[in-house]
């Protein structure tokens, strides 16, 4: 059972492979390297910016995490890359569930996670230059399908806290269903914002789906490739 679970989980992974640096060292290194322009000769609001992208990931659990796991081993790292963004989208349907939403510290925590996902995927893109190739692209795709749903379920979320809405959400998915709708743009006209902070939400939440999905889809979809794919199919 332990050889099942383990290749179901961990996969084929070579043993021969120690990497130089921790994920924590590899992140100081990639600031080092954007302050010393060794990969890019960018200046002004641009540094500035994969600077503050670069340093905002050691603020945040996932680098930790990814710390912890490579001490086990560094084929453990993805493994718990994946069950923490697995808990990082049900914690806030548990918050709607249980209605934990009237708790500060819950919503406070929330934003915080939030906040981690949505700085994510620009750093890995706009500042990563001292980062690998993931070992698996359609798994990164993968993981944007988790962070979208944390995304929208997140704001859903949001969009309970006081009386930001024309009417009140009769059940704990209509939020989420609003959410949704807002994130495509799509509106059909039963819930809409009426408070500035409603509004706020909405529009924020309509450019973080344009900045990070549009924008992560066309940087990575160049980048998977079908391998094996109907290859020997008989004509």
């Amino acid at each position: 059972m332990n050889s099942i679970l383990r290749k179901l989980l961990v996969g084929k992974v070579s043993r021969s492979y120690v990497p130089k640096y921790n994920p924590i060292q590899k992140r100081i290194l990639n600031i080092k390297s954007i302050w010393n322009n060794d990969h890019q000769d960018d200046n002004g609001i641009e540094k500035i910016v994969r600077l503050l992208l670069s340093g905002s990931q050691l603020l945040f659990p996932g680098i930790y995490i990814k710390y912890f796991a490579c001490k086990k081993g560094y084929e453990y790292q993805d493994l718990a890359l994946d069950f923490y963004v697995l808990a990082k989208v049900l914690f806030p349907i548990l918050i709607l569930i249980n209605e934990w939403q009237s708790n500060t510290y819950i919503v406070w925590i929330l934003v915080y996670l939030l906040l981690e996902t949505v700085l994510y995927i620009p750093t890995l893109i706009f500042a990563s230059d001292l980062f690998s190739r993931p070992r698996s692209y359609k798994r990164s795709m993968l993981l944007l399908f988790f962070n979208y749903i944390e995304i929208v379920v997140s704001f859903g979320v949001l969009y309970t806290i006081g009386d930001n809405m024309n009417k009140p959400f009769e059940h704990w998915f209509d939020s989420i269903y609003f959410s949704v709708v807002s994130s495509n743009s799509i509106g059909f006209g039963d819930y809409y914002p009426i408070t500035t902070f409603g509004k706020v939400l909405v529009s924020l939440q309509a450019m973080f789906f344009l900045s990070f999905v549009i924008l992560f889809l066309n940087f990575f979809s160049t980048k998977v490739k079908s391998k094996g794919y109907f290859e020997d199919a008989e004509n």
